[in-house]
């Protein structure tokens, strides 16, 4: 026999509507959001700008002057990330316009969100990799996405990041040669006199030094490296 309060709940017709209301987050979730912004911000800054290109093409650029600890390491990486802010502004705004201020103010959740700031960040990554880097990460997840754009992030940021790495010792490479003529001149010229105490490099610094000056190098190098960015 059934309990008089249980027959009764049995007999009572509860319905809860959920709906689909929207809401702005409240302070708590958006300190949470924060912080893991801050956590992966790194992350992000490596993995999907221009970072990585800019910072090797750099380095690359020292190291063919002949100089290892000038410019210093923090001064690279410094113009390394204002370039790569630089360059993703228009794609930063369009996150923030599709993405962020409707989800600040209430009008699409944390899913639809996530969603909209993908469309941009895919678009301008997409630009700069490669088809046959990105056929391969499709081949290695097994995704077989329609076209390029429907191609989740897990198969495009790793695509993004080889041609990066491509793209970057491409530009390396022209950059190089130029300042290898100067040493292999040095070089000969110093055997042809008989000087084999003296280092060529050494002898070679001042005239890659003049060379890159009054070709305004690092203006060059930059300019280079912006309009690498179709």
């Amino acid at each position: 026999m059934l309990d008089p309060y249980a027959a009764h709940l049995a007999s009572t017709s509860v319905s809860i509507n959920l709906g689909n209301t929207l809401s702005k987050p409240t302070t708590s979730i958006l300190v949470i959001l924060v912080g893991t912004f801050l956590s992966v911000a790194p992350s992000l800054l490596i993995l999907c700008t221009g970072f990585v290109r800019i910072i090797i093409v750099l380095g690359l650029t020292r190291q063919a002057l002949g100089l290892s600890t000038t410019p210093p390491n923090q001064v690279l990486v410094g113009i390394a990330l204002f370039i790569s802010l630089f360059l993703m502004t228009p794609t930063l705004n369009a996150m923030n316009h599709d993405a962020l201020q409707p989800y600040l103010h209430g009008r699409i959740n944390a899913t639809q969100a996530y969603r909209e700031a993908e469309v941009p960040l895919k678009t301008w990554m997409l630009k700069q990799t490669g088809a046959q880097e990105l056929a391969v990460t499709d081949k290695i997840g097994r995704y077989n996405p329609a076209k390029p754009m429907n191609a989740p992030l897990a198969s495009i940021i790793p695509a993004f990041l080889l041609t990066q790495l491509k793209s970057a010792f491409i530009i390396g490479f022209v950059i190089f040669v130029p300042f290898l003529i100067i040493d292999l001149v040095v070089s000969a010229t110093l055997m042809s006199m008989g000087v084999v105490m003296l280092p060529p490099t050494l002898v070679s610094l001042p005239f890659k030094l003049l060379l890159f000056v009054l070709v305004d190098g690092w203006v060059l190098v930059l300019q280079s490296l912006v309009s690498s960015f179709r």
